[in-house]
């Protein structure tokens, strides 16, 4: 019976001691008087004694509209121009991250034992000719287990570049005029 009241002794003991810890860890014991004198009441220098201190905010140029680097993110003309033009097939990969498109095999079922695959690589945000790169894969099968796949440069790559420059040019100005619209109900 003594041992039994000795070990919850020594258990409200500990929790008395991990408490103190934890009090005196937060600060609460360790309180600080605050006096007017070292307290600024105007609010200017109450913003730079924070300064001071380190406890500040920064938006590092939030305010800077040319700041953010957005990749190939849906505000990118671009890329949604590129999902506008190739709506007619299914897509395979869409990643805005690494900078690519490529759609699934397709057929337009005139000949269905011939599918193609376009690839669209993104290397700028910028409305370019050289901005993206457009691949097509043509893949012929003569039966189910004999299939051939090989690379096509034809003018189909340039069609589909130049209506996806165009698609984003007109996506562009029309962004401006929705973002000139807006600065003038304001």
């Amino acid at each position: 019976m003594i041992i039994n009241k000795f070990r919850s002794f020594n258990h409200l003991l500990s929790l008395l001691l991990v408490s103190l810890f934890l009090l005196n860890s937060c600060g609460a014991l360790a309180y600080k008087r605050a006096d007017v004198k070292d307290s600024p009441i105007n609010d200017a220098d109450k913003r730079k004694k924070n300064m001071e201190e380190g406890r500040k905010i920064t938006f590092n140029n939030a305010l800077n509209r040319n700041s953010g680097n957005f990749s190939f993110a849906t505000s990118n003309e671009l890329w949604r121009a590129t999902i506008d033009v190739l709506d007619f097939t299914p897509l395979m990969t869409a990643n805005y991250g690494g900078g690519i498109i490529i759609s699934d095999w397709y057929s337009d079922n005139s000949n269905i034992n011939e599918t193609i695959k376009i690839s669209v690589q993104f290397l700028s945000n910028e409305i370019r000719a050289d901005g993206l790169i457009v691949k097509i894969y043509n893949k012929k099968c003569n039966n189910v287990q004999n299939c051939t796949i090989t690379k096509i440069n034809s003018e189909l790559n340039s069609e589909i570049k130049l209506a996806i420059l165009k698609k984003a040019a007109l996506l562009k100005k029309n962004d401006k005029k929705k973002k000139k619209k807006k600065v003038a109900k304001w």
